[in-house]
């Protein structure tokens, strides 16, 4: 078996989480990266505890505490797709987190969406039906950590067109093959 774009030996096709704050395109980025490669989707939100969306909803940052249940989670979700490939959309905002996933899914590729604070903000104030507040926006880009040079992934910006985006880590994926 060859290894997958991502990267990760064993695995026949990517294993991808697009990473970063929030309102910075993950979901929307993840669905076009799994639509453009036919591999299935997740939206790590969908997997936190009810305890960690109404903390969040009321204004109050999660704690590590908090996070590690729903970032293994995360990447239980990644291992279980690992086969068949998959994106997941998880804010994985320190490299601690991203071991955890890792821990999964040893050759994971991170895709960080990255851009101006004041994107995020606007994006989030523009949300209907979201928990996340934009008071919490600034305790997202206070908490991140950018990749470092030995972890699989790439920067992307998150305020470029979405297609471009899209098809900047497709490419990128695709040269790992």
């Amino acid at each position: 078996m060859s290894a997958s774009p991502a990267g990760a030996p064993g695995f026949t096709s990517p294993v991808i989480v697009v990473m970063g704050v929030t309102a910075c395109g993950k979901t929307t980025v993840g669905e076009g990266i799994a639509e453009r490669l036919d591999i299935p989707f997740a939206d790590g939100d969908d997997l936190h505890p009810r305890a960690n969306v109404e903390k969040m909803a009321s204004g109050h940052a999660l704690t590590d505490e908090d996070r590690w249940p729903w970032l293994e989670k995360c990447g239980e979700w990644l291992a279980n797709n690992a086969e068949t490939g998959g994106v997941i959309g998880c804010s994985a905002l320190r490299v601690v987190y991203r071991d955890v996933i890792r821990r999964h899914v040893p050759g994971v590729f991170f895709a960080h969406l990255h851009g101006p604070q004041e994107v995020a903000v606007e994006r989030v104030a523009a949300r209907k039906g979201h928990f996340m507040p934009t008071t919490l926006v600034q305790s997202q880009y206070d908490t991140l950590e950018a990749l470092e040079e030995w972890e699989n992934g790439m920067v992307v910006r998150f305020d470029l067109p979405v297609d471009t985006i899209v098809d900047t880590v497709v490419a990128r994926v695709a040269q790992r093959k």
